[in-house]
């Protein structure tokens, strides 16, 4: 028997264009003391060969139907896997978006009781992957698969699953690579390392959601003014608080209660709808509530999951985030009697109210963080082991 462990040596998470790295050994078992038969003592345990491949499979349900490209996509690797005798898609639900091409890690492995070998799959995630996503009706999964044979022994496939974040709107890295040629150089000074695209991609992250642009925006019903929000900046990456300000000071209309919620908002693409108005997907994630009657001021501090998908759109479906506002806002006149309560030091809110509510969506911009950052709120299995 040989064991197989893979695991990944920078993590479960990785940016779009980044290189990811697979460390895969092969162990024979030592010997056990109590077994002294000759087959235990001089035989070697042998694998024919085994390669490895990266695919993002994709898989929906009875809500969406598939675009004619994608079905003939998926006819066409299905043909090509059928005519090879690796196939890492094997038993999955869905169809491939993406897959890399298969690359060999040996030939007629021999081991020897006691023995391994460590072979390292390197492959660079194309730029132009989907990210990693579970949704509601569509669903994109990532996995590494090392498939691996005996001789006249049917294929054991090991699969090992990861995360992958892309950062949408940057610019081409390659433009911006060139420029550094053009530079004029010193020969007296040490000569920097270039910047990794890894580098550029987490530099152009952190100026996007680093701006701080306060927006204001005075929220009014059919009766006046309930408050006046303001919020520090709009783009945000994964992990961070959204942080806003409520101001009640010069309203009109009393507001007894708020809540703010963090959303997502999953829309299929319109040639992959089961009916023609078939309406967006929404999950709410984290809340913030608060009571908020005859204050003058008040906060908004929501915390962004590292778990969450950033925004993103593919052929498929776009998903977009947003914050959902619910006022609570009286028609009773309360000035009168907070004014008499005060002289006697006591005030206890009124028995009954009558009251309407009032919904308002802003949307943010959700992007991606370190993977490093991302990697330590996941409880992800580092290794993975199958027995041949």
């Amino acid at each position: 028997m040989i064991e197989a462990v893979a695991s990944l040596l920078t993590g479960p998470v990785y940016l779009s264009g980044e290189n990811v790295e697979c460390s895969i050994t092969f162990t024979n078992p030592p010997v056990p003391q109590h077994k002294t038969s000759q087959s235990y003592s001089d035989g070697l345990e042998s694998l024919a060969w085994a390669s490895a491949q990266i695919h993002c499979q994709c898989s929906t349900n009875g809500k969406v139907t598939h675009p004619k490209t994608n079905t003939l996509a998926a006819e066409e690797l299905s043909i090509t896997n059928k005519d090879t005798s690796f196939a890492p898609c094997r038993g999955e639900n869905g169809h491939v978006v993406l897959s890399t091409k298969p690359k060999i890690l040996f030939c007629d492995l021999r081991l020897a009781p006691g023995e391994s070998r460590t072979y390292v799959y390197r492959e660079i995630l194309p730029s132009e992957a989907p990210p990693s996503y579970r949704g509601q009706a569509v669903k994109y999964s990532y996995k590494i698969t090392v498939g691996m044979q005996r001789v006249n022994s049917p294929i054991k496939l090991l699969r090992v699953p990861f995360r992958v974040l892309v950062v949408n709107g940057l610019p081409d890295i390659s433009v911006c690579g060139d420029s550094e040629d053009l530079a004029p150089s010193n020969p007296f000074l040490e000569t920097e390392e270039k910047e990794t695209p890894l580098d550029i991609a987490l530099q152009v992250l952190q100026n996007i959601t680093a701006r701080r642009t306060p927006n204001f925006y005075n929220i009014t019903n059919q009766r006046g003014k309930v408050v006046r929000f303001c919020i520090f900046k709009n783009s945000y990456k994964l992990g961070e608080d959204i942080v806003g300000t409520f101001d009640f000071s010069a309203t009109t209309v009393p507001c007894v209660q708020f809540s703010v919620t963090l959303q997502s908002e999953e829309e299929i693409a319109a040639d992959s709808r089961r009916w023609a108005k078939q309406a967006s997907a929404v999950v709410s994630y984290s809340k913030h509530h608060e009571v908020c009657l005859n204050l003058k001021y008040s906060q908004l501090i929501l915390p962004i999951p590292l778990h969450i998908t950033p925004a993103f759109t593919t052929p498929l479906v776009t998903l977009k985030w947003r914050l959902h506002f619910e006022f609570v806002t009286t028609t009773t006149a309360l000035s009168q009697q907070v004014s008499s309560d005060i002289k006697s030091n006591m005030w206890q809110g009124p028995g009954s109210l009558d009251i309407e509510t009032m919904v308002w969506n802003l949307p943010v911009n959700i992007y991606p963080t370190t993977p490093s950052q991302v990697a330590q709120g996941l409880q992800a299995q580092t290794k993975h082991t199958i027995s041949i």
